[in-house]
């Protein structure tokens, strides 16, 4: 067996502290977001449009800037309808999406700020942005949020990158999924499973049974975590959170009996977790149920909840595509093709207060399926 990356020790060594097991959530937060050696913390590339370039998956800002430019046009709105002049970014990424928004927005907004954890895509984003030249005065960033704050935040595939619980159900009862260490012939981590009070929202004792025996799911305590703080500090504003996802009923339906976690590595996809760690995505769909049963019991208002097709459709984009290139055609295609992002990707809305009538809800609103 080679011997452990620097990444790989450090997460030995919190399973020995913790007894010989830590649960999914501990070992993915590690992976993720140990701070130099984990995915998002490192030195290494992870967006691109191929693989040749040294990065592990694509996403929507860096397809085309006509998504950054159709979902100005929603951020405009929520701005006016809640008086403010601010956008908050989380997870930044390379800052396309900043420049794309800085761009329409232009002086709708006094400040943008960036919430980013990983100091390397931090760097990258301020380079990139120093060619917007007097915008890029209006872009901070900050590693935690203000414990009162008002202002239009925006989530970009940030909810799928949150730790989560992993269940598994072996026939009769749901255990907990975690990770312990391999032997000295065997990988670095394996699973294990240990009894647990936790399941899934949707599921009671009385029906556990429909569910096949090895069926593995997750939960989302992190990402519901996070909704609940943008709830409790934000006193003026409004959200939007775009990412892969189902409501609950489909997220824990009998058929999806192996959950969703997956992994992106130089754009291929695979199920495993526990190898090249440090070196790949490690990814959850979202219960967009769960995201909004919290959001709506921390006092926040839902304003939809619709795919990325209909809402970027509702935001103007088939006006944007039809003056643009062929090229440039052709790839914001990709955001609203049903093969491809428009149907998997969702949004949801929420806003603190009152409702508003969100552009981006105007026609397919799902959110009676939540």
């Amino acid at each position: 067996m080679t011997s452990p990356s620097p990444l790989q020790a450090l997460i030995q060594q919190h399973i020995r502290d913790a007894g010989g097991w830590i649960g999914f959530d501990r070992f993915m937060s590690l992976a993720l977001y140990a701070p130099g050696l984990g995915y998002y913390s490192n030195e290494r590339q992870k967006f691109g449009l191929m693989p040749q370039s040294g990065s592990d998956f694509v996403t929507a800002p860096e397809l085309s800037p006509l998504f950054g430019q159709a979902l100005a046009a929603q951020l405009a709105q929520a701005l006016e309808a809640t008086g403010t002049r601010t956008v908050w970014e989380f997870g930044a990424g390379t800052g396309a999406l900043a420049a794309q928004l800085l761009q329409s927005l232009g002086e709708r907004i006094d400040r943008y700020c960036i919430v980013d954890l990983s100091a390397s895509l931090a760097a990258r984003q301020a380079e990139r942005l120093q060619a917007l030249g007097p915008l890029a005065d209006k872009v901070e960033w900050v590693q935690a949020l203000p414990p009162f704050f008002e202002g239009v935040v925006i989530g970009n595939e940030v909810l799928d990158a949150m730790p989560v619980q992993l269940l598994s159900f072996d026939g009769q009862r749901w255990m907990e999924r975690g990770v312990a260490l391999g032997g000295e012939q065997e990988a670095q981590f394996v699973y294990a499973d240990r009894p647990t009070h936790l399941r899934p929202s949707l599921i009671c004792d009385s029906d556990a049974a429909h569910f096949p025996p090895g069926t593995v799911t997750e939960i989302h305590s992190q990402a519901e975590a996070f909704v609940r703080t943008l709830a409790a500090q934000l006193k003026r504003g409004a959200i939007f959170l775009i990412d892969y996802g189902f409501p609950e009923g489909e997220y824990y339906h009998p058929q999806r009996a192996g959950g969703t976690l997956m992994c992106h590595h130089q754009h291929r996809a695979d199920p495993d977790p526990l190898v090249l760690v440090g070196e790949k995505d490690i990814t959850a769909h979202v219960n967009f149920t769960g995201i909004a049963l919290v959001a709506q019991d921390a006092g926040l208002s839902v304003l939809g909840y619709t795919s990325q097709a209909n809402f970027l459709i509702n935001c103007g984009i088939v006006d944007l595509m039809a003056a643009a290139s062929l090229p440039q055609r052709s790839m914001a295609h990709k955001l609203i093709a049903e093969h491809e992002m428009g149907e998997l990707f969702k949004v949801i809305g929420l806003a603190v207060g009152p409702e508003f009538e969100a552009l981006g809800f105007a026609q397919g609103d799902r959110s009676h399926m939540l």
